[in-house]
């Protein structure tokens, strides 16, 4: 074992190509579903977050997608041009935008509930399957970000 790791694996037996390709594809799956909504996945991860707790403000809603607020806030201009969502200054801090559901951003609520079931029947996994495999990239992601805070 020590050997294999001392020396790069063949790219399909490297973790970070197994998990980039499996997200690359996720993203296949969703990509014509998101584009009849006229949504990209970015886009809809920012709803997801929404739709979870309206107005939140920008740099709340980058933290729950482990993003930058620079990164979010394009995002938002975005659906806000598209009539999806309003931005707002907070009354009580006039530094924090709050960003909230239209009408439209909440329909789509429902338009999109077809698509769980769509990527879930694509995956060909079972349900306990899925969250299992869910659960074990969770806990990936929580192992890497606290490794990458203590080499900083």
């Amino acid at each position: 074992m020590a050997d294999t790791l001392s020396h790069p694996a063949p790219l399909e037996r490297q973790l970070c190509f197994a998990l980039y390709s499996a997200s690359m594809e996720m993203g296949r799956v969703y990509k014509p579903m998101l584009d009849a909504l006229g949504l990209t996945y970015p886009q809809y991860l920012v709803l997801q977050v929404l739709w979870e707790e309206d107005g939140r403000t920008i740099g709340a809603v980058a933290a729950r997608l482990a993003l930058e607020p620079s990164t979010i806030t394009p995002l938002v201009k975005r659906l806000e041009a598209g009539g999806v969502v309003t931005r707002t200054r907070d009354a009580q801090d006039e530094r924090q935008v709050r960003v909230h559901l239209t009408e439209r951003g909440r329909a789509l609520r429902e338009e999109s509930a077809p698509m769980a079931r769509r990527v879930f029947a694509s995956t060909g996994l079972t349900l306990e399957a899925v969250i299992a495999l869910t659960d074990e990239v969770r806990a990936l992601r929580r192992t890497l970000a606290e490794a990458g805070v203590a080499a900083a």
